[in-house]
Parts: structure tokens; C-alpha cells; sequence
């Protein structure tokens, strides 16, 4: 399996069914390395944790910022070196790549920024 760690910027992202504005996602970047995950606006941590990969997708938890004390379960999946990760923000893991009204799930697609600088 393709190892999702590296530094990830989102090319396209939706919450139940709206396209997130493209000024905000240019200034987000995504770090998973080592187990941890941060993200950034505009270069300052927003968000930071962990997250474990499973055999059904990858789970975060929120240690700092607005998803402290969560655990969010995501999907992800790779194709043509772009990373596809589907949240589940309610608490429940996705089952496809897609969103719809209220359902609580946001669809990140990044393409990789740099690899970790432990890699």
C-alpha cells in the first residue's frame, strides 16, 4: 500500500455537497508523518494530532485545535499521485468519495507538496 505521509496541498475540497472556496485552499497545507498529522493556513499549525491506519481507511484524533478530543475516521485512496482523503465528521466512516447534504463529510483531494523531511 502507498504510504500517505508527506506534505499534501488540496487541490479541490467539498463539505456536504458545496465546493470549498479555492482562496482557502491555497493557503492549506496537510502533514502526515511519523503517526502525526498538522494542517496549516498560511503556515501556522491550525490543527494537529495523530492518526492510525487501519484496513478499512485511517482515523484521525484531534489533540490540539477545533477536532481536539475527536476521532474522525476517513477513506483515502491514490491515483495518478494525487491522494483522495474522505472524512467522516460525524464520527462515521465514508463508504464512497462523495458528499451530499448534511451528511457531515468533507472530500479533500491534494496533490504532494514534499515528502516528510524524515523520508
Amino acid at each position: 500500500m502507498q504510504s500517505p505521509e508527506g506534505i499534501w496541498q488540496p487541490l479541490y475540497a467539498e463539505l456536504d455537497g458545496e465546493e470549498a472556496p479555492k482562496m482557502m485552499l491555497d493557503k492549506m497545507e496537510l502533514e502526515l508523518t511519523g503517526g502525526e498529522y498538522a494542517v496549516r493556513f498560511g503556515g501556522v499549525t491550525a490543527d494537529q494530532g495523530t492518526y492510525t491506519i487501519e484496513p478499512a481507511g485511517l482515523t484521525l484524533h484531534g489533540v490540539t485545535g477545533p477536532n481536539a478530543g475527536r476521532a474522525i475516521p476517513a477513506i483515502f485512496k491514490f491515483a495518478g499521485g494525487a491522494l483522495s482523503i474522505c472524512y467522516g465528521l460525524s464520527g462515521v466512516r465514508p463508504e464512497k468519495f462523495s458528499t451530499g447534504k448534511d451528511q457531515q463529510i468533507y472530500l479533500v483531494n491534494y496533490h504532494r507538496k514534499d515528502l516528510p523531511a524524515n523520508a
